[in-house]
């Protein structure tokens, strides 16, 4: 996950725009992954070791996108700087405790190229996500401009 963030569905066409113009200027890059890594009482994960790339598409993200995600005060967007690939989230305390004491011992590597990234919608109150837009990575010459509130 790059970013999470709440928005009305009417503004959805903007921020899909957004998104576009960072996924032609990005290029796709390599991620590797390695062993396993933990949010003690609630997640485990697979490590990326290849941050580098991800951190800066979601710094760019951050910097395009940011005002046209921004829902309420209390909702704001959140941009997620610290990639990794979730294999459980909000566990129990008893369920993570089990769960780490496995995984911790265990082992992982694997590589792939990320060539696109989706941006995934879900109404309130549905556990299920669609694919609202596939972005592929180009890297074709964009000039990509900080968003204001009125372009």
């Amino acid at each position: 996950m790059l970013a999470s963030f709440s928005q009305y569905a009417m503004n959805e066409a903007r921020i899909v725009s957004k998104l576009q113009t960072i996924a032609l200027g990005y290029f796709p890059f390599k991620v590797e992954l390695k062993d396993f890594g933990s949010f003690p009482a609630h997640t485990i994960y697979v490590a990326v070791t290849s941050k580098v790339p991800i951190q800066n598409l979601v710094k760019a993200m951050r910097t395009n996108t940011q005002a046209f995600m921004k829902f309420t005060e209390e909702k704001k967007p959140y941009f997620h700087l610290e990639p990794h690939f979730t294999i459980a989230k909000k566990l129990l305390p008893w369920q993570y405790e089990k769960g780490w004491l496995e995984y911790s011992r265990g082992h992982f590597a694997g590589k792939f190229i990320a060539s696109e990234m989706l941006l995934l919608k879900r109404y309130e109150g549905d556990k299920t996500w669609s694919v609202a837009k596939r972005f592929e990575f180009q890297n074709l010459p964009v000039e990509v401009k900080q968003g204001d509130l009125f372009s």
